[in-house]
């Protein structure tokens, strides 16, 4: 990264990917519960702000269609997918009896797999597909030893040993998926149909989908995944493609405020009905959990009931996926700038009086998809603190204590009347200009950021590339919970 960006392109906050992966964000000094141990992230501290740019993912655009084919092919992709766990498996027991191996040994492990005359099945997969699968375990083995490392405590069972979450082994489930990356793989001149070269020779299958491949180059198309869901198989292909599309400036500036009853109230006054999907549903969902129970274990109606479970779960997710992209691309389309809260949400479903309706509403979803559209088309995305944004008075900045049960914001002070939500969308966005502001006045002079998070030069002095551009914690009277950090008058 040669050059700083200007304020306005410090907005542009989201992953490049489809769904995204790490996002980027624009928080306050100190707060750094998103920083976690492992991510390749470099934080760019100024004198009130910290931009954390991710350097991790290449820009990736994911395409997806059905593959159509006879019973005996998905027989064999199904042999492909118990295969590809299959060395998974055998990598992680590798990894744990052999302590101090690492990544390249998992990979050099898969030769031996397909060498050894017990496995003849793991050479009808394809090399790279084998290695994909390896670095998969490594994933895991990676992501144990981060939680390791950040003291942090994911408790999946009652062993001690895996309260870090300890990789464990998997078995093929109703949802399963293979990798494929550079080869193995082949498509037609008229990219409707895609072969699959490799010792289980499934054959050619039909593409269904929307989406049409001769926009891209065949070296564009980096991996190709088979996904396994309940309504039948797909293929994936992962290319390398930065999405890119014009913006109107609008010259409005909208806060949003997330919630239960309305998905979102914006500082204009206007709300989005929650849809609830899940709630809706919730009673197809229960009758056909009850013939699941009412089957054989191991029979084949247990098979098909589970399969129709499956669908219902399947259609939930689509509806919000479906709901939640089409808001967040209208959204950032009709705006300059958009400002949201930065919501712990995997702290909030601690919650189990609420639990299901957070998760209903998909507010991560939301976030991380406004995120994406704000690079695609290059508008400002930022995440605010969440702090006081529902007590501040949006008109004299006073706070006025309200437990959640009052949906009406009355402040004594000014005597100003306004629906909660609404007063804190509005405090939303003062906070997002507000960190805007502060980004245009200390980012004057700054001549580049290196790959490691160190400012480079500024118009007065310049800072040693040794010393650490760490900022002392605060105190406790300059803490996150002091309405000054934000920005906000008294």
């Amino acid at each position: 990264m040669n050059n700083p960006p200007s304020a306005i392109a410090l907005g542009g906050c989201g992953c490049l990917s489809t769904p995204p992966f790490i996002p980027r964000y624009i928080l306050l000094a100190g707060d750094e519960r998103r920083v976690k141990n492992g991510d390749s992230i470099s934080p760019f501290l100024t004198n009130h702000v910290i931009l954390i740019v991710d350097l991790t993912f290449p820009k990736m655009l994911i395409y997806e269609a059905k593959l159509k084919g006879t019973e005996d092919q998905y027989r064999l992709i199904d042999e492909m997918l118990r295969t590809g766990l299959f060395v998974r498996n055998k990598a992680l027991r590798y990894w744990i009896d052999n302590p101090g191996v690492n990544g390249m040994d998992l990979n050099k492990y898969c030769k031996v797999l397909a060498d050894n005359p017990e496995f003849p099945w793991v050479k009808k997969l394809n090399s790279m597909a084998r290695q994909a699968m390896a670095e998969r375990a490594w994933l895991a083995i990676s992501r144990f030893f981060s939680n390791c490392q950040s003291k942090t405590c994911i408790k999946r069972s009652r062993n001690p040993s895996e309260k870090k979450g300890y990789p464990r082994f998997r078995k093929l489930q109703n949802r399963a998926s293979i990798e494929y990356k550079t080869c193995g793989w082949k498509l037609s001149s008229d990219r409707r149909y895609i072969t699959f070269t490799d010792g289980f020779k499934a054959g050619t299958f039909k593409l269904w989908g929307t989406r049409d491949l001769h926009f891209y180059q065949s070296k564009q198309i980096k991996r190709v995944r088979i996904v396994r869901k309940s309504d039948g198989y797909y293929a994936q292909f992962c290319l390398d493609y930065e999405r890119k599309e014009k913006h109107n400036p609008t010259g409005k500036n909208l806060g949003i405020d997330v919630g239960l009853n309305h998905l979102y109230t914006d500082s204009e006054g206007k709300q989005i009905e929650n849809p609830r999907f899940l709630r809706k549903a919730e009673k197809s969902l229960k009758k056909a959990q009850r013939k699941l129970s009412r089957t054989k274990k191991w029979s084949k109606n247990r098979s098909k009931a589970r399969n129709r479970l499956g669908r219902k779960h399947l259609k939930v997710e689509r509806q919000r996926k479906d709901f939640v992209v089409k808001l967040a691309r209208a959204l950032v389309q009709s705006s300059d700038l958009v400002a949201f809260e930065d919501l712990q949400v995997r702290n909030m479903v601690k919650n189990h009086h609420l639990a299901k309706s957070i998760n209903d509403a998909s507010w991560s979803m939301f976030r991380s998809w406004l995120e994406h559209f704000g690079k695609v088309f290059d508008v400002t995305v930022i995440a605010v603190p969440p702090h006081y944004t529902s007590q501040n008075c949006s008109q004299c900045h006073q706070i006025v204590k309200k437990s959640l049960s009052v949906r009406t914001h009355q402040c004594p002070h000014c005597g100003h009347i306004q629906d909660r939500d609404w007063n804190a969308a509005i405090n939303i966005l003062n906070k997002a200009l507000s960190i805007l502001s502060k980004i245009s006045e200390n980012t004057v002079g700054q001549t580049g950021i290196n790959a490691s998070g160190e400012i480079g030069q500024y118009l007065e002095k310049e800072i040693p590339p040794g010393k650490s551009t760490r900022r002392k914690r605060k105190s406790k009277e300059q803490s996150l919970e002091s309405p000054a950090i934000f920005g906000t008058p008294n």
